[in-house]
């Protein structure tokens, strides 16, 4: 097995020791835990739940806008729009698709 050396600040390597021993394992082993879920290889783990919140928002975004769409069309253009600078702020937004 590979190893590899990372500094800490001396809080941080406490409350990684804390945690590990809350749960019964070693700070590498907790770690290693960490990566796993943090890099995906954890099903259940930190992507998992971002999809479920992703597949949430979208799902009660869209019957927003639907609602929204029907009843203030207008009102439905003018939030798209401030999405969609927002996004683009962010470096989020495809050129590609930063159209109206």
């Amino acid at each position: 097995m590979a190893r590899i050396t990372i500094r800490l600040e001396d809080a941080m390597l406490d409350l990684l020791v804390d945690r590990a021993r809350s749960c019964g394992t070693t700070p590498s082993a907790y770690i290693r835990d960490l990566i796993d879920r943090f890099e995906g290889a954890d099903p259940q783990g930190y992507h998992a739940r971002f999809d479920e919140l992703h597949a949430t928002s979208i799902q009660t975004l869209a019957i927003l806008a639907s609602s929204v769409g029907t009843r203030a069309p207008e009102l439905l253009e003018q939030g798209l729009a401030e999405a969609r600078r927002l996004l683009r702020e962010l470096d989020l937004l495809d050129p590609e698709q930063d159209r109206p």
